[in-house]
């Protein structure tokens, strides 16, 4: 163990120690679910009765979950859009208490063109902070080996925006990177500035020239396609990262900011460059197992991100890979306690959990079950309160109840809704593609009757659009104009598609009738009325590309 590791020890210990006993609180909380969630619950009701929303909800007259479900309808973002639009210009009070202090909005695509914008406040992050805590404490003790060694991790940046009142918006795993206790700020080996970088192949190259002369332990992201545009970027850019190395510098490809390329300081490491190009003249290919030893990767794994398991399996020698759990803009909901699963279980102590029925979804007024009530086996839509001004809301998150801890559910992550398909984290509605079809066609001079958008899965995933037209080119401007209009609609789109995590659109001419037949059959098939069928204009299951 180095200097630095040995004077560390007595600092990481007391963390450790910190950390270990929100852990085992965490666990022993699942004992009593019930009673943990009413909890809760009456404290947010107290903490929230000022509010615009508490006073429209009668909060102060509520006693418990039944009277809460009864005076509080399940909604989505948009039903909760005013509220939030009101905190978003800096009336907090619409929403949360006015001691709450907003730090930044956790910005995020929504059904319709408009973001979605998170209020952060101190408690919030305080929660977010706590549920890393104890996922962080319980993977370290199933890999004891990664102990004070460096952190990897790719987030993007909370600074994309300023919302009216000046707060920043953006990604809340950037505030929570720099947030950190100091002891653990020490361990990353990227400093919070290369969030800071837009360009995507100059952002990924200057998160590896951090990294690779570090002793790497584990990577965490959201998405498995990150640390794999990681590794490739290194791959691609293999004989500038061994120049760099040995000289010191740093030279990305693409544009950087001077103010964050000045922030990075390095020395020439000609023994490590050495290797590193022995290691690319011996397999053909830069691979992390040349300068890291990883314990393993955390990251989603669940819905569709298990297809990017096997490449990331090939680039890291199958390092255990460990589920981050339900996590979003909106909140923690799970945490996995155990690697190669992508369940975990119900984060119940700074969140109202409710499990809404599949059934239930597409109804005026959906009814949704307490967690300790959900059903081992049985798949349901998730309900979330909690400290970001969430009332009842309906994340449209599929999700299959597979165990119980305690009397607390064991959940993993199924799918997006219904309406929505996601391959990347971009979470396309059937909304924002018809949006995007209409304006693409009034571009083109188009008539566009039906449509068909899914996702393709392959090296670079991508969208095919499949249409009618009189020829191929006309098919290929329409997914031109597309994909340029959903990356207006939907910022994480635009996000994915900047950052070459996902293709452009691709087109699929059909022959003309092709799309009736196919509605022809479907209807036949499922032996009912042609005044029953809705076309779908957004298949939600993603297929492989051949």
């Amino acid at each position: 163990m180095g200097v630095g590791r040995t004077l560390l020890r007595p600092l990481a210990q007391l963390a450790g120690m910190h950390a270990s006993g929100q852990a085992r609180a965490f666990l022993a909380a699942h004992r009593r679910t019930e009673a943990v969630q009413q909890r809760l619950l009456a404290e947010l009701l107290a903490r929230h009765a000022d509010t615009d929303f508490g006073r429209d909800h009668g909060f102060g007259r509520l006693q418990g979950y039944a009277d809460f479900a009864s005076a509080v309808p399940i909604r989505t973002y948009e039903q909760l859009r005013p509220y939030m639009d009101r905190v978003f210009e800096g009336r907090q009070d619409a929403l949360l208490p006015a001691d709450e202090e907003v730090v930044m909005f956790s910005q995020t695509s929504g059904t319709t063109g408009l973001p979605k914008h998170i209020p952060v406040t101190r408690r919030f992050l305080a929660t977010m902070r706590r549920g890393w805590n104890i996922f962080g404490m319980l993977a370290l003790n199933d890999h004891k080996e990664a102990w004070l060694r460096g952190i990897l991790q790719i987030s993007s940046s909370p600074r994309e925006s300023l919302s009216p009142g000046g707060k920043p918006c953006g990604a809340i795993s950037g505030l929570l990177a720099s947030a950190q206790k100091k002891i653990v700020r020490r361990m990353y080996v990227a400093p919070p500035c290369v969030a800071d970088i837009e360009d995507p192949a100059a952002r990924y190259y200057a998160i590896l020239r951090c990294g690779v002369g570090r002793d790497v332990a584990f990577i965490t992201t959201a998405n498995p396609s990150s640390t794999i545009k990681l590794i490739e970027t290194g791959q691609a850019h293999a004989q500038r990262l061994v120049r760099d190395v040995a000289d010191g510098t740093f030279n990305p490809p693409g544009e950087s900011p001077p103010e964050s390329v000045g922030r990075l300081k390095f020395r020439p490491n000609p023994r490590l460059a050495r290797r590193l190009d022995e290691g690319v003249r011996r397999d053909g290919v830069l691979l992390p197992r040349h300068f890291w030893r990883i314990a393993f990767l955390c990251n989603w794994t669940g819905g569709t991100l298990k297809l990017y398991l096997r490449r990331l399996r090939e680039l890291f020698d199958d390092a255990p890979v460990r589920d981050i759990g339900l996590l979003a803009s909106e909140g923690r909901f799970s945490i996995p306690l155990a690697d190669e699963v992508s369940a975990g279980v119900a984060e119940i102590t700074d969140n109202i959990l409710e499990f809404m029925p599949p059934d239930q979804a597409d109804r005026p007024n959906p009814l949704a079950v307490p967690a300790h009530e959900a059903q081992v086996g049985q798949e349901y839509f998730l309900v979330v309160t909690n400290w970001a001004g969430l009332w009842r809301y309906n994340m449209d998150d599929r999700v299959r109840v597979i165990d119980k801890l305690g009397q607390s559910p064991v959940f993993e992550f199924l799918s997006r809704g219904l309406h929505t398909a996601s391959i990347t984290g971009e979470k396309l509605t059937e909304h924002q593609v018809v949006e995007a079809m209409r304006r693409a066609a009034s571009q083109a001079g188009a008539a566009v009757e039906r449509f068909v958008l899914q996702g393709c899965f392959g090296q670079t995933p991508y969208y095919q659009l499949r249409l009618e037209t009189p020829d191929d080119a006309g098919a290929a401007k329409l997914a031109e104009l597309m994909d340029a209009a959903l990356a207006e609609l939907n910022v994480e789109y635009r996000s994915k598609r900047s950052g070459g995590r996902l293709g452009p659109i691709r087109s699929l001419r059909l022959p003309q009738g092709a799309m009736e037949q196919a509605e022809r059959q479907a209807i036949l098939a499922r032996r009912g009325r042609s005044d029953q069928y809705k076309h779908k204009y957004l298949l939600t299951d993603i297929v492989t590309d051949q």
